[in-house]
């Protein structure tokens, strides 16, 4: 078999066409495995295989698999493992589609939209590494952003020779409003800024900014610039993804990155990219796609040029499948629980944590206590004692905490639903007890 039919018969050249039609919503899911009954919080902790003996208050950094996504990856390896080509061949633009349609009901968007990636890391440096800027424009970021959005457009800046600027987009973290962040970020524009990148979340702080209102005081920027100058917003949405009630139209941004294996319970090493379909003319792709009609024309002997749509935007290659095809299971995981309760809870449990803190007199909480200004990471710091030492001391007592990965370094707790009240309050007396 050469390589052209192979690839043709294992539908690793996926054609957007099947995605890009108007079949109805259920077939998004109708290739996936329904949840159990998931009517309270402790049916739906007993989803996940995590250990009793502690509490998990740091489930953020990479998820524990529900049973379906569990089950839906040993479905998967067990197939392949058995009869690796004719699984391959039989099943893979089939289960591509379903994930994607699973994806693309959760966010309320189009599955041609969407690129599938491993990582947030990954997506980042994908959307980044492809976006048209020019030499005469700049890249506007934040202080506030991770180092995989500070080095990927960094990277992008030196290959382009465009200017990459920071800025803060708040004074003081214990007064900051969303006046104030929208504010700073319109004065802060030129009309070379081509680009602006920032964290839904960020993991340093806690802080959640008000992307929406941010996407409206961007739009009316670009009323008065030409199409190739207007400002591309483009959103890091990895710690709201799987925590707020919102689908893509809500945020208004251009580009949405996240990775899928943390809030969202989904298969370790999977992502997402979205873009408006307004922006994906903007982006090119930087690692060749297993496309059936970009493959086509380049075997006919035509160059296939560059294609703006998401699902041409997905990495071509071999992937780790059993994962990739289970994390449509993610997706109908939290549907099936509900987005609008899942941001509830999470939102409930958080504030709670915050305020214990806020009450001990030995503690200085650093994330926002309004819901409109924080999600699901609360940081602190305890007098005299060095974040490391609290993250050290919490992880004796059996709770699993950790410390922002930054210059300036704080402990770092993430109720979720993975935890409950009691589990909120016994962290919260360990905390006590660190007087």
């Amino acid at each position: 078999m050469n390589r052209r039919n192979f690839l043709v018969r294992t539908g690793l050249l996926l054609s957007t066409g099947i995605l890009a039609g108007s079949s109805p919503e259920p077939r998004a899911v109708a290739d996936l495995t329904a949840p159990a009954e998931l009517n309270n919080w402790d049916t739906i902790r007993a989803q996940f295989n995590l250990t009793r003996d502690r509490i998990h208050m740091a489930g953020f950094l990479l998820a524990s698999h529900p049973q379906p996504v569990r089950d839906a990856i040993e479905r998967h390896r067990r197939g392949l493992d058995e009869n690796p080509a004719d699984y391959l061949h039989e099943n893979i633009e089939r289960l591509d589609s379903a994930v994607l349609r699973a994806a693309a009901d959760y966010f309320g968007v189009q599955p041609t939209e969407i690129a599938l990636t491993d990582s947030t890391t990954m997506g980042l440096g994908l959307l980044y590494g492809g976006l048209k800027v020019r030499a005469d424009q700049e890249i506007l970021t934040t202080t506030h952003d991770h180092y995989s959005t500070a080095m990927a457009l960094q990277l992008r800046a030196a290959r382009t020779g465009a200017v990459l600027r920071q800025i803060s987009l708040y004074q003081q973290l214990p007064t900051v409003s969303q006046e104030e962040i929208v504010e700073t970020l319109v004065k802060a524009l030129r009309p070379q800024t081509r680009i602006v990148a920032v964290t839904w979340v960020h993991s340093s702080t806690g802080l959640k900014l008000p992307i929406r209102l941010m996407a409206e005081a961007l739009a009316k920027v670009n009323t008065s610039r030409a199409k190739e100058d207007q400002v591309l917003f483009c959103v890091d949405g990895v710690h709201g993804l799987g925590i707020e009630d919102v689908r893509m139209e809500d945020l208004g941004c251009d580009f949405f990155i996240a990775g899928c294996h943390k809030w969202l319970f989904g298969p370790r090493g999977t992502g997402v990219v979205w873009g408006h379909p307004r922006a994906w003319p903007a982006a090119t792709g930087i690692i060749p796609a297993f496309d059936r009609e970009l493959y086509e024309r380049w075997r006919k002997g035509s160059l296939p040029g560059e294609s703006s749509m998401g699902t041409v935007m997905t990495p071509g290659g071999f992937h780790s499948f059993e994962h990739r095809w289970a994390l449509g299971e993610a997706f109908i995981f939290h549907q099936a629980i509900g987005k609008a309760r899942i941001a509830t809870r999470i939102h409930a449990l958080n504030h709670q944590m915050k305020e214990g803190l806020a009450e001990m007199g030995h503690v200085t909480l650093h994330t926002p206590r309004a819901t409109e200004l924080s999600a699901g990471i609360v940081c602190f710091e305890v007098h005299v004692v060095r974040p490391k030492e609290v993250v050290a001391r919490l992880h004796k007592s059996g709770i699993n905490a950790s410390v922002t990965p930054y210059a300036t370094e704080y402990a770092r707790l993430a109720p979720s639903l993975l935890t409950s009240p009691e589990e909120i309050n016994k962290t919260l007396q360990e905390i006590k007890n660190l007087a």
